[in-house]
């Protein structure tokens, strides 16, 4: 076991989502955690308060969530693996820093444990609204990597995904639980470390002098530093050279972003995860993500036994969009339905990437319940039709 997994635990559990996601952190080396309590994700603070003095990791409860959202870069710059946790208006407070982190290719996981909204919204409720947020709630141009759970289960195992990613791109990543996930409890397996895969930090060799934040020597993502190794760096969200000093013009703006977009963009073949079922020969497929996923596979047997030939695919990861495999499924079916916890986010990238290929059908849920099972199957139903 590293130094970094110490205090980690193993065998079945019986935990809600938020506390799994809590242990999946500290399996992924997670030392530092900074955040302001709000429904529905204070249990993953509470629960990392509880156990960071038995794993060596520092907990932090700030004065607000914008606090938060800069305080794990800082920790970061030092070394550390870090996230922070919040719901609806705290993560409209954090959309600042995680442009931030972005430009600054600070790797961090947000966890937005969503909730009904807009403003302070259904506190104890779920929805899945933040979903253009996560995509596009900074300014500028950037690429995001957001995953979203639908079990406790899932939230230990993909939020160790998170970091890896984090580490892999040097790039922020958006964990997207909701209330119902974070809620619901459930069997979880915890492996032991040696059977968890893990990314660690890819620390620049150069010595002190030599050693440039931005540089890339292969691919676009560059090597790190800690803060405190002797490096001289300069570290700021204005655009940067490779040094990291501000440099005001277009060309810098046109390299440096096309860099940082492109190590996302470019990957989303390695970045992509979901989860298919019976897609062959389907006249209507389903797309569906967190906690709808489940609703849905009971909407989809339903409207099996009626003859329709179905499938299903489940994004696991939301962003980047798999648009290359969606362009070509719409070309093969009749429809594509797409239900979510909103009033229509996610099923505008499928009528983006469908082009009229075929028709796409919005299951809408304005959020405060997950959807009655019978309200997709009528919408499959009549897609077919």
């Amino acid at each position: 076991m590293s130094a970094e997994q110490k205090g980690v635990l193993t065998g079945a559990h019986y935990l809600d989502g938020d506390h799994a996601c809590s242990e999946g952190a500290i399996v992924a080396g997670c030392n530092f955690v900074a955040g302001y309590p709000i429904t529905p994700s204070t249990e993953i603070v509470e629960r990392i308060a509880w156990r960071f003095p038995a794993t060596g990791g520092t907990f932090i409860q700030m004065e607000d969530e914008i606090a938060s959202s800069i305080t794990i870069q800082g920790a970061v710059w030092g070394g550390a693996k870090a996230m922070t946790v919040s719901s609806g208006p705290g993560i409209s407070l954090m959309m600042e820093h995680i442009g931030f982190a972005a430009m600054t290719e600070t790797p961090c996981v947000f966890v937005n444990v969503q909730r009904g909204g807009p403003s302070t919204g259904l506190p104890t409720l779920p929805a899945q609204a933040d979903m253009m947020q996560a995509r596009w709630g900074s300014h500028g141009d950037y690429e995001i990597i957001a995953l979203s759970p639908n079990s406790p289960q899932e939230c230990f195992d993909l939020v160790i995904e998170a970091f890896n990613f984090s580490e892999k791109y040097r790039s922020p990543v958006m964990f997207m639980m909701d209330e119902s996930v974070g809620h619901m409890t459930e069997k979880v397996v915890i492996p032991t470390p040696d059977k968890i895969k893990t990314i660690p930090r890819k620390f620049t060799s150069k010595a002190p002098g030599d050693y440039k934040p931005y540089e890339v020597s292969s691919g676009l993502v560059p090597d790190m530093c800690k803060a405190g190794d002797g490096h001289r760096i300069h570290i700021t969200g204005l655009t940067h050279d490779e040094k990291g000093y501000p440099v005001m013009n277009a060309d810098c703006q046109e390299k440096l972003l096309t860099r940082i977009v492109g190590k996302i963009r470019d990957n989303v073949d390695d970045i992509a995860m979901y989860d298919e079922d019976e897609i062959e020969g389907a006249d209507v497929v389903v797309i569906s993500y967190g906690i709808t996923s489940r609703i849905s596979m009971k909407a989809i047997r339903a409207a099996r036994q009626q003859g329709v030939k179905v499938g299903h695919i489940r994004l696991i990861v939301v962003w980047p969009f798999i648009e290359n495999y969606v362009k070509k499924l719409a070309g093969k079916v009749k429809a594509l339905v797409v239900p979510e916890i909103n009033l229509g986010q996610v099923v505008l990238e499928v009528e983006r990437c469908a082009a009229g290929q075929c028709k796409v059908v919005s299951v809408p849920h304005a959020g405060g319940a997950v959807h009655e099972p019978e309200t997709i199957t009528k919408a499959i139903l009549e897609a077919v039709k």
